[in-house]
């Protein structure tokens, strides 16, 4: 396959899929940058990404994260861990498309609810039926996911050093900065 000669390298999933672990580690290993779409929204605003959807609701945080998105986009030779949803606006999709090489880490909900059950900094999953909100979520964008991604890895039940070696066999043929 042709090396695609995309500057930066991009995981998108649900969360819980291990887009940031993973993306840290991915990055050492490559000697990339590494940035969280969420962590810089975090520092640009002082507060947590659950504070802002409580004030400015979902609506607001994507706003927030397409704005920083767009910047990221700007960056080379970064790894850029995404929020869970931001494939769903067709422009961050389309920004990721262009500008790298696209790695979504498919996870089950019934896995991610496993990891994700004793956390309670995850807004989407403050309802009274956490799981339900996974299934929801994993329906509504698993096919927004795999339109955007170069390269779909299976992160549900597995080791993170498995999951990573898998994303570097994955991209060692299709990606160059």
């Amino acid at each position: 396959m042709e090396k695609s000669g995309k500057k930066n390298i991009y995981l998108v999933g649900l969360m819980g899929a291990g887009k940031t672990v993973l993306g840290r580690s991915l990055a050492q290993r490559l000697r990339l940058d590494f940035k969280d779409s969420d962590h810089e929204i975090e520092a640009r605003t002082g507060v947590c990404v659950s504070t802002i959807f409580e004030i400015e609701g979902e609506a607001g945080f994507r706003k927030r994260e397409s704005r920083a998105l767009a910047e990221l986009s700007a960056l080379e030779e970064t790894v850029i861990s995404t929020g869970g949803g931001a494939v769903l606006l067709a422009e961050n999709r389309a920004n990721m498309k262009s500008s790298g090489f696209v790695i979504y880490l498919n996870a089950q909900p019934i896995s991610l609810y496993e990891r994700l059950r004793h956390d309670r900094s995850r807004p989407l999953l403050k309802g009274p039926d956490p799981l339900k909100k996974l299934e929801e979520l994993f329906e509504a964008r698993d096919a927004l996911y795999r339109d955007v991604a170069d390269l779909v890895v299976e992160s549900g039940r597995m080791r993170a050093a498995f999951v990573l070696r898998m994303i570097e066999e994955g991209i060692e043929d299709r990606w160059k900065p």
